[in-house]
């Protein structure tokens, strides 16, 4: 080993097999609880913009085509991109706990604001920087879920948490229903409302949020070993760990870089670039497929088929709902079967259902309870893809840029898919044209086939291994 290596500052520790060896716990729900939260705050947000979406355009203060509908979910989309890179790389350099602080107040403040927004511009620039705290959230919180939960259960939790999304939005659906109901909300407030009340639970999360502690391997990366070591300790004791029967596997790693930025990016491009291109692959295809088609699906319904506005929440809950049902049921098999099998199969299936239900449309064949049906099916596999997406950026980059690797393909990913998605199908479900939307669904199809086809070429196989055994630290001291 190099010199330089041998004398640097280092220390020897344990506390990635002490972590992985926890039987689940308390701790471990106060883990999902607190943070997976975030999803579901993503889901409200995004349903309520789509099932909102007539209402905000009738609105007296607004006056929205279905282009200005595209741009508010455009905004959002960007001001995710953006607060994922710089929240990214904050969660990186400063730490997951202040991070994760920080995004939610950020999302809690501009939400609020959202409904409280005098025109169209002061909407849209809300809708960005709610944007910005969301996207701050994936980065930070995928990292420290990564970085908490056991091994062996690593890959079922992170689909269900990703999939919690959908409970957000069927909460949305919902709510928007009961937003546009005048005999509970005065038209004119209703969907302001809506966006208040969901600044209002990002509140209670803030609260749970104070019992998380900081990530101990961030803390053993970033030069605090001694503190990696106490927290650890007090989970242990939280959960009643009993002493290990063996000793532990340990890894030796230096202690005197507190920024491993600049060298974690040459990395991530030469070491880890097929890694690399299949995130990219894989963020694209699904952020593609869920921004273009979701935020502008109460658009399809209402023009197409004439769904009343205060009746699209109705037809979205079925949706969001099997959207939940696919991790649930899926996810086991991401840590039994295996990542590479499991990955592929779920974006193959959506892809191909996704092309033959475009067909059915162009062709008017489907009704408005038959494309919901449709859909239902086809995003059972295609939540359990997307949140496999999040699971693989999350696990196979070191862990000193855990963080900014996943907002670097989050924002990648969600700038082609997501930023020109909803203004692509903004404009094609404006043309009134069957055929052009069709276009658009087998576009979203072939973007998942090839992220099925790159998944079964060089996917990585994590089930089960240690975050330090699938991608070794870069302050790691080789024996």
């Amino acid at each position: 080993m190099p010199a330089s290596a041998v004398s640097a500052p280092s220390v020897e520790t344990a506390i990635p097999a002490r972590l992985d060896r926890l039987p689940w716990s308390r701790f471990h729900w106060l883990v999902v609880s607190a943070l997976g939260v975030t999803w579901i705050l993503d889901g409200l947000e995004v349903t309520m913009v789509g099932s909102l979406s007539g209402a905000i355009a009738r609105a007296p203060d607004m006056h929205l085509t279905s282009a200005d509908v595209g741009a508010l979910g455009s905004a959002y989309v960007a001001g995710a991109v953006l607060g994922a890179l710089f929240f990214g790389w904050l969660t990186d350099r400063l730490g997951r706990k202040r991070l994760f602080t920080i995004t939610l107040l950020v999302y809690l403040l501009a939400t609020i604001a959202s409904g409280l927004a005098w025109n169209f511009t002061s909407l849209l620039a809300f809708r960005f920087i709610t944007g910005t705290g969301i996207g701050g959230e994936y980065a930070a919180i995928n990292a420290t879920i990564q970085e908490l939960v056991p091994a062996r259960r690593r890959g079922f939790t992170d689909l269900v948490i990703n999939g919690s999304y959908w409970i957000g939005a069927a909460l949305g659906a919902l709510g928007a229903v009961a937003a546009l109901d005048p005999a509970i909300v005065p038209v004119a407030y209703g969907w302001r409302a809506a966006f208040i009340i969901g600044g209002l639970i990002a509140f209670i999360a803030l609260l749970l949020r104070r019992f998380i502690p900081e990530s101990p391997r961030w803390l053993m990366t970033h030069g605090q070993p001694a503190e990696a070591e106490r927290i650890v300790a007090d989970i242990e004791a939280r959960v009643g760990a009993a002493p290990p029967a063996t000793p532990l596997k340990t890894i030796r790693l230096r202690t005197d870089i507190k920024s491993w930025f600049a060298i974690g990016l040459r990395t991530l491009f030469t070491r880890y670039r097929q890694r690399a291109v299949l995130g990219i692959s894989l963020m694209t295809a699904q952020a593609f497929c869920y921004n273009a088609i979701f935020f502008t699906y109460a658009l399809v319904l209402t023009k197409f088929y004439h769904v009343p506005n205060g009746k699209v929440g109705l037809y979205i809950l079925p949706f969001a709902l099997g959207n939940f049902a696919g991790p649930l049921i899926l996810g086991r098999f991401f840590d039994t079967i295996g990542r590479r099998i499991m990955i592929t199969f779920t974006y193959a299936a959506a892809g191909l259902l996704m092309a033959i239900t475009g067909l059915l449309f162009a062709h008017g064949i489907l009704s408005a309870a038959s494309q919901t049906a449709a859909w239902t099916i086809i995003f059972f596999f295609a939540s359990a893809a997307a949140s496999s997406a999040y699971l693989t950026v999350s696990e196979s980059f070191p862990l000193e840029i855990r963080a900014i690797a996943i907002a670097l393909f989050y924002a990648f990913g969600t700038a082609l898919g997501g930023i020109i998605g909803p203004i692509l199908f903004g404009a094609l479900i404006g043309s009134g044209n069957r055929a052009n939307v069709m276009d658009g669904y087998l576009l979203g199809s072939a973007l998942m086939l090839i992220a099925a086809l790159t998944e079964a070429a060089i996917g990585p196989d994590s089930a089960g291994k240690s975050l330090e055994d699938v991608a070794k630290p870069l302050s790691e001291i080789a024996d």
